[in-house]
């Protein structure tokens, strides 16, 4: 799998798809939802669909796909090259979060938790495949949360496709087995070959499962957070094993309480960046390394 647009940018959400096959525009269509890497603390959450017409659904469950989770590294690699081979009637389509786009929704003002964003990012996915002509008639998802809200709430977005949203459908529909497979194994090459924009010292790539309560993972995640800066953006800091982390090993911060500046009245939004009367300190090397001065003018 080509992930070199990825590569190019690791810090958001980075689309990428096969081509259509021709007979996917003329048939009606099967198409199945899932996901990969949603509950580890470190590297990105991957949505994949993979869609084929109806009449050759036999055709793929011959290449005996089946839940991902159930599969060896090989095994997945092996049949994806398979649907890659197929690719005159499979098509797929899959979205790459990344650990600083989940956890900055996670923890923005407006707060979006991780079943919205992985709910909006399958309905995204299924109008993709509509948008670039894809004939869908029927589409099974792996389920986030309640299946009957799930199934209701994309019933009501797509009113012209038959929707199924089941607990465990990768092990129960093929077309969602092949979408598990293509999310994996995504994932995994994108966490083997994740690009750090950060400069780290030391790197160690030996991350462990990425999962929460994997003490490798723990003990990664405590070599690698910087004291004032946190964790480089491959690590999902909204995370409760991050944050943990982060109170204890990282610079604690003394947010200033308000209330005694509104009692003696506002301050200019300007007087925050005058260095009059105080006394100069040289900048942190993270400025430094980047050429960032002070603004004293607006």
């Amino acid at each position: 799998m080509d992930l070199s647009e990825l590569d190019k940018d690791n810090t958001g959400r980075c689309r990428l798809s096969s081509p259509v096959p021709a007979v996917c525009r003329k048939e009606p269509c099967v198409l199945g939802v899932d996901e990969a890497g949603r509950g580890p603390v470190l590297g990105p959450m991957v949505y994949a669909i993979c869609y084929c017409p109806q009449s050759r659904l036999a055709d793929l469950e011959a290449l005996k796909v089946a839940d991902s989770k159930t599969l060896s590294e090989n095994e997945r690699e092996r049949l994806f090259s398979k649907m890659e081979e197929d690719r005159d009637f499979v098509g797929w389509a899959l979205d790459v979060l990344s650990p600083n786009l989940i956890s900055t929704s996670m923890l923005g003002r407006v707060k979006y938790n991780l079943n919205s964003l992985s709910h909006d990012t399958a309905s995204g996915l299924i109008q993709y495949a509509l948008d670039q002509g894809v004939n869908v008639t029927q589409v099974f998802v792996d389920t986030v949360g309640l299946p009957e809200t799930y199934q209701e709430r994309l019933q009501q977005r797509f009113p012209d496709v038959t929707v199924t949203v089941k607990a465990k459908a990768d092990a129960l529909y093929p077309v969602v087995s092949a979408a598990s497979i293509c999310a994996k194994v995504a994932r995994d090459q994108a966490v083997k070959s994740w690009q750090f924009v950060e400069k780290v010292q030391d790197l160690d790539t030996d991350y462990g499962s990425g999962y929460p309560n994997d003490p490798k993972t723990k003990a990664w995640l405590r070599k690698h957070v910087e004291p004032v800066f946190g964790f480089p953006q491959f690590v999902r800091f909204s995370w409760r094993t991050a944050q943990a982390i982060l109170e204890k090993e990282a610079e604690g911060v003394m947010w200033e309480d308000s209330a005694a500046e509104e009692q003696e009245g506002s301050r200019k939004i300007t007087s925050y960046f005058q260095s009059e009367g105080l006394q100069a300190r040289p900048p942190h090397r993270y400025f430094q390394e980047r050429g960032l001065e002070s603004a004293t003018a607006l």
